[in-house]
């Protein structure tokens, strides 16, 4: 238990020292983009959705896609993802009553699924990697997830995943000066 406390602790003290000073002072390693965001499967943030609810949905994958892109992309490179549609884990049965209609129920029957190109280009600009991904994950719910308060936290594991397995070791780590 005094373990998870002092690893909180110091998670607390990195977003609230480190992380964002040194965000802001170096260029972003991602670039995300939504392709036609009204026409994707399912950002909704209800059964009847709000553009303020959906635009908050994608801006928190958009925060957390740039944050993580600076473990995998190597500093000056660029990785550039262009979403075409998601959908997001679970869906809303308005069919179980007015109380439920905001309420996302998560089930394996609704598993997340993305469609996006990307591009990895090196510090000169030339593009390493490229390609087009359609992830699907059925075992979605299977998943450690540590932040089982984050109602995104099935999407970020997966892209993450995706991220680990596709850009590890693509382009070499900058030495220290």
């Amino acid at each position: 238990m005094k373990i998870s406390r002092l690893l909180a602790a110091l998670s607390g003290l990195w977003v609230a020292g480190v992380g964002p000073a040194h965000a802001a002072t170096a260029p972003a390693r991602a670039e995300v983009v939504f392709d036609h965001p009204e026409k994707f499967t399912d950002v909704k943030d209800a059964f009847m959705p709000s553009d303020k609810g959906s635009a908050a949905i994608l801006a928190s994958l958009r925060a957390y896609l740039t944050q993580e892109a600076q473990y995998f992309v190597p500093e000056g490179c660029k990785l550039t993802l262009t979403f075409t549609d998601i959908d997001l884990a679970g869906d809303f049965e308005p069919w179980r009553g007015p109380q439920f209609e905001d309420v996302r129920i998560v089930k394996p029957i609704y598993p997340p699924h993305f469609k996006f190109r990307f591009t990895l280009a090196d510090a000169s600009g030339r593009v390493v990697r490229e390609g087009e991904e359609d992830l699907l994950d059925q075992a979605f719910d299977l998943r450690m997830t540590l932040d089982r308060q984050d109602p995104l936290r099935y999407e970020k594991e997966i892209l993450k995943d995706w991220m680990r397995r596709q850009l590890r070791g693509v382009l070499p780590r900058a030495t220290a000066q």
